[in-house]
C-alpha cells in the first residue's frame, strides 16, 4: 500500500528525496569557504572548534526549518512578537541573504577562484571590477529569464562540485598537505563557542526561515497533510541534509587543518581550496575548481536576485511577481526593477573583495542571529509560550536591542565601551542571553498578572 494514502507519513525513498531537496537549497559555495580557513586557525583544537560550528551551521537551521513548518511562514512566526517588527525583522532577513552579503559573496567567492589565472602584471582590482560586472550582467540576464539554462547549471554544477569536493578532500586524506598547527586567536580558548559564532557566517539559519514552508510545501504536495506527519517528515529531512552537510564541513575542515603548516596565513576558504587542488592536481585542478565555482556561485546568484526581487517586490509594492511574457521573460516590471536594484548594489559590494565582506557581515550577522536563535527556540515551544503571550515580544524585543547596539558598536566604533560589555558571556559574544531570560520572565509574570485580572472581571 502507498504510505502516501495514509497522509501519514512519506515511504524512506520520499524521505530521502525531500532530504537530498533540502540539502541541495542549503549547499552554495559560500558554505564552502568557511570550514577550511575554521579548522586551520583553530589547529589542534579543530574538532571542539567544528562541533560548535556544526551546532550553528547544521542544528540551528534545522529546527529552523521545523519551527517555520509549524508556523506557517516566516512573517507567521515572528508575527508573535509583532506585526511591524515581523515585516522588519523578515526584510533584513532577505537583505542578508541577498545584496547586502550573500549576493556580493558569490562574485567574491567565484574571482578568488580565478586569481591564480590572471597573468603576472594584470591588476588584479581592475580585473575583479571587469569580471564582477560581467558576472551581474549575465546574472540579472538570467533572472529575468529563469527556465531550462538555470536547471542545466543546478543538475551540472552541484553534482560536478560535489565530486571535485571528494577528490580534493580524498587526496588530502591520501596525502595530507601538513600538519595540524598550535591554535591562532580566538581559538586558544572555548573553542566550541568561537566555533559556533563562525557557524554564524554561513546564514543558514536566516535562509531556514525562508527554506521551511518550501519543504512543508513539498511534504503536502507528496500525501503527508497532518501537521504531525509534516512535522516528523520536516524532521527526518533535516536529518538527511544534516548528516550530508555534516560530511562535506567535516571533509573541508580536515583539509584546512592539514594546511596550518603550510599557508597559516591563509584569509578565507577560496585560497585554501584552491591551494588544495593545485597541490594534487596540478593546473588542471586550479582550472576545474574556478570553472566549477564560476558555475555554482552563478546560479547560486540567480536564485537570491529572484528570491529577493520576488519578495520585494509582493512585499513592499503589493504587485505579485509571477508570470512570464511571450519572450520568456520575468513579465512584472516592478519585479525587473527591484532586481536591476539588488545587482547594482550587490556587484559594487562585492569589489571590496571576499575578505571585507566576511569582515562586515560579523556585525550585521551578530545582529541577527541571536533574534533567530530565540524566535526559532520559542516557535518550537510555541504551545508554551502562547501560554504567556508577552513573553515573545519581551524576550525578542530586548534580545534585539542588545544585539543591535552592540553590532553598531563593533561595526562603526570598535573598541568603544558599552554597559553591555559588562554582562556574563559577552566576552565571548553571548552577552544577550541574559538579558533575553529576564526579559521571558518579565513577560511571563506580566502575563501571568493580565491573565489573573482578567479571570477576575
Amino acid at each position: 500500500m502507498d504510505r502516501t494514502q495514509t497522509n501519514t507519513a512519506l515511504t524512506p525513498r520520499q524521505s530521502l528525496a525531500v532530504g537530498i531537496t533540502l540539502f541541495s537549497m542549503f549547499f552554495g559555495a559560500g558554505n564552502l569557504i568557511l570550514p577550511s580557513p575554521l579548522a586551520l586557525k583553530a589547529g589542534t583544537n579543530c574538532v571542539p572548534a567544528m562541533i560548535g560550528f556544526l551546532i550553528a551551521g547544521i542544528g540551528l537551521p534545522v529546527l529552523g526549518i521545523v519551527a517555520v513548518a509549524l508556523a506557517g511562514t516566516a512573517r507567521e512566526l515572528a508575527d508573535r512578537v509583532h506585526p511591524i517588527f515581523s515585516k522588519v525583522f523578515v526584510a533584513a532577513i532577505y537583505l542578508s541573504i541577498g545584496p547586502c552579503l550573500a549576493i556580493p559573496r558569490t562574485s567574491s567567492t567565484a574571482f578568488e577562484m580565478l586569481i591564480p589565472l590572471i597573468p603576472e602584471g594584470v591588476s588584479v582590482d581592475t580585473t575583479r571590477l571587469v569580471f564582477s560586472i560581467a558576472f551581474f550582467a549575465v546574472a540579472f540576464g538570467l533572472a529575468m529569464h529563469p527556465g531550462a539554462l538555470t536547471k542545466l547549471l543546478g543538475r551540472i554544477t552541484g553534482p560536478a562540485l560535489i565530486v571535485l569536493l571528494v577528490m580534493v578532500v580524498g587526496s588530502t586524506l591520501i596525502a595530507p598537505a601538513g600538519t595540524a598547527q598550535a591554535p591562532l586567536p580566538p581559538y586558544e580558548n572555548v573553542a566550541p563557542i568561537q566555533g559556533f559564532l563562525a557557524g554564524y557566517q554561513t546564514m543558514d539559519l536566516l535562509a531556514s526561515l525562508t527554506f521551511g514552508i518550501i519543504i512543508a510545501e513539498n511534504i503536502r504536495a507528496l500525501g503527508v497533510t497532518d501537521s504531525h506527519g509534516i512535522m516528523r517528515e520536516v524532521s527526518r529531512a533535516g536529518v538527511v541534509a544534516g548528516v550530508l552537510m555534516a560530511l562535506v564541513y567535516c571533509g573541508l575542515a580536515f583539509v584546512g587543518v592539514t594546511f596550518g603548516s603550510v599557508m597559516p596565513d591563509a584569509t578565507n576558504g577560496a585560497v585554501i581550496l584552491t591551494a588544495a587542488a593545485t597541490l594534487h592536481f596540478g593546473f588542471a585542478g586550479t582550472v576545474i575548481i574556478a570553472a566549477i565555482y564560476l558555475l555554482a556561485c552563478l546560479n547560486v546568484c540567480i536564485g537570491l536576485i529572484s528570491c529577493c526581487g520576488t519578495y520585494f517586490c509582493e512585499n513592499f509594492t503589493g504587485s505579485a511577481s509571477n508570470g512570464v511574457d511571450e519572450n520568456g521573460r520575468q513579465a512584472n516590471p516592478t519585479y525587473r526593477i527591484w532586481a536591476a536594484g539588488f545587482t547594482i548594489f550587490s556587484c559594487f559590494v562585492s569589489n571590496f573583495g571576499l575578505d571585507a565582506i566576511l569582515t562586515f557581515s560579523v556585525p550585521l550577522l551578530n545582529a541577527l542571529y541571536p533574534v533567530s536563535i530565540l524566535l526559532v527556540l520559542m516557535g518550537m515551544a510555541h504551545r508554551a509560550c502562547d501560554r504567556f503571550p508577552l513573553v515573545c515580544p519581551w524576550a525578542i524585543g530586548v534580545t534585539t536591542i542588545v544585539s543591535v547596539v552592540t553590532s553598531i558598536r563593533d561595526a562603526f566604533f570598535k573598541g568603544a565601551p558599552l554597559l553591555l560589555d559588562s554582562l556574563p558571556l559577552a566576552d565571548i559574544g553571548l552577552g544577550w542571553i541574559l538579558p533575553a531570560t529576564c526579559a521571558a520572565v518579565v513577560g511571563i509574570v506580566i502575563s501571568m498578572v493580565k491573565n489573573g485580572t482578567a479571570e477576575k472581571n
